[in-house]
Formats: C-alpha cells, sequence, structure tokens
C-alpha cells in the first residue's frame, strides 16, 4: 500500500482501471452516458476515476483541496492523451458550478467530512434534475475501515480492526510503529469522521436524498487491480443485519438521486 502512496502514476492507473471495470459501469446503468455528459468528482486526488468518462466523451471535472494531487492530475490527463478540468478548491466555493453535473461521483470521500448532513445538502446543489450521485465510502467497522493500511510500518499497516480500540491504545500502537503526532492525529481524525452505513443512509433519508440503489461488497472491486482478488458481494442475509454488516463490508456503493 505504501508503494501506492508513494508512485502516483501507479494510483492513478489502478483507479482508471477500477472505474472502467465497475464505477463507470454501475453509474451507467442508472444513467447512460453519452458523448457530451457532464460529470464531476468531489475529491478526485490524481483523476484517475475520471479517466473512462472522459474517454467516452464525457465533459470531466475533478475539483479537490489538495493543490499537488491537481497538478497530478492534470499532469497524468495530458499524458494520457484527455481532456479534463481540475480545480484546487472546496467545491462548495464554487458556486458558478451549482446545477452542471449529470453525474456526481464521491469516491472514498465521506468517511473523511466532519459535517457530513451539511455536505450532502450542498451536494444536491451542484446536481442537474434528473442526474445522480455515486457515493462509495467503506463501512467504519471493516477490518480497515479506519485507513490503517496508509501506516508506512509494515507490521501497523496490516493489522486489521485496530482502528475500533481505544484512543489511548490505538495511538500507542501507532507510536510504537514509528508514526509521527502529526500521522496519528491525521488518524485519529479518521477515527472522529468515520461513517457506518446506518448513518450514511439515516442522513440520506434527512436530507432529501432518494437512494436508487445500494451494493455491498465483501471484497472491494477495487481490490482485484491492487491484489489480484475478485469482487464479491456481502451475502444478502448479513447485508438485511444493521450494525453486524458494517463488520464484513469493504465498500458501500449507492446510486442517489435528488428527490426534490
Amino acid at each position: 500500500m505504501q508503494e501506492r502512496q508513494q508512485n502516483r502514476a501507479l494510483y492513478f492507473r489502478e483507479l482508471a482501471t477500477t472505474s472502467e471495470r465497475y464505477f463507470l459501469p454501475y453509474v451507467a446503468h442508472f444513467k447512460p452516458l453519452a458523448p457530451g455528459m457532464h460529470v464531476l468528482e468531489i475529491g478526485c486526488g490524481d483523476g484517475g476515476n475520471l479517466l473512462p468518462f472522459a474517454r467516452r466523451g464525457c465533459v470531466v471535472t475533478g475539483v479537490d483541496m489538495a493543490a499537488t494531487r491537481i497538478d497530478d492530475a492534470r499532469r497524468f490527463f495530458a499524458e494520457a492523451g484527455a481532456e479534463g478540468t481540475f480545480i484546487a478548491s472546496d467545491i462548495f466555493l464554487l458556486k458558478d458550478l451549482e446545477a452542471s453535473f449529470d453525474i456526481i461521483i464521491c469516491h472514498d470521500v465521506l468517511e473523511h467530512i466532519g459535517d457530513k448532513r451539511t455536505f450532502l445538502l450542498n451536494l444536491r446543489r451542484y446536481v442537474k434534475p434528473g442526474g445522480v450521485v455515486f457515493m462509495s465510502f467503506p463501512a467504519w467497522q471493516m477490518p480497515f475501515g479506519g485507513h490503517q493500511q496508509t501506516l508506512r510500518n509494515r507490521w501497523t499497516s496490516r493489522l486489521p480492526f485496530i482502528h475500533l480500540l481505544p484512543n489511548f491504545l490505538y495511538s500507542a500502537i501507532m507510536r510504537a510503529g514509528g508514526a509521527d503526532r502529526r500521522c496519528i492525529d491525521g488518524m485519529l481524525d479518521i477515527k472522529r469522521t468515520r461513517c457506518t452505513i446506518e448513518r450514511f443512509e439515516r442522513l440520506a433519508r434527512q436530507t432529501g436524498m432518494h437512494i436508487a440503489d445500494r451494493r455491498l461488497y465483501f471484497i472491494n472491486p477495487h481490490y482485484e487491480t491492487k491484489f489480484g482478488l475478485r469482487p464479491r458481494r456481502l451475502s444478502p442475509l448479513i447485508g438485511a443485519i444493521p450494525y453486524v454488516r458494517d463488520f464484513f463490508t469493504t465498500s458501500c456503493f449507492y446510486i442517489m438521486k435528488d428527490e426534490a
């Protein structure tokens, strides 16, 4: 995992592959793609998720608050011969983009947002009538729901469920693995902003977002590209049990529509 964090070109290619195989077909099932459609990704990082959409003639826009990631996205798109607009900003400061997008992608972003209710309320303003939102995130209680796989230490990065420990124990384990204060604070911040399936679905109802479809994965589709593991949906039996399902769901896929 550390190699992917350091080799951004590799990470870009892997995300583009996963998007091509799984994200795009899932979205297109509910919103058939056509050249000229406007697609936004919030928290786009290096832009890999958007590349397959751009290659199908969509007008893609990526927004991320990390300027270095936006620079990478522009470079990787140029190297791929693809067109896209990338902006380093908080999306909700870009008022001129409201009601502009047929498709909005939020992949592995929601678990980093503190005020999720306000985020979802503001998100609605950027979708065109009839547009859809593709939302995905890891359930908090799953083995690596705290993103500890991104830790630099090879041992602590492989320890499942440690993010569920009390903060003082979690911090001690990370510190023993050589993590500095900044890293530990970042991991604890993810713990603070964590997202469960139940919380997300409750917030979606409260903010007027209709869940048109849900897919819970026992094996995350992105693991195919990263680890060679074939994606597997969560058993419907386990998926029907609130809270228990969170421990077994490595990725949650949702298609959402504005109820207004």
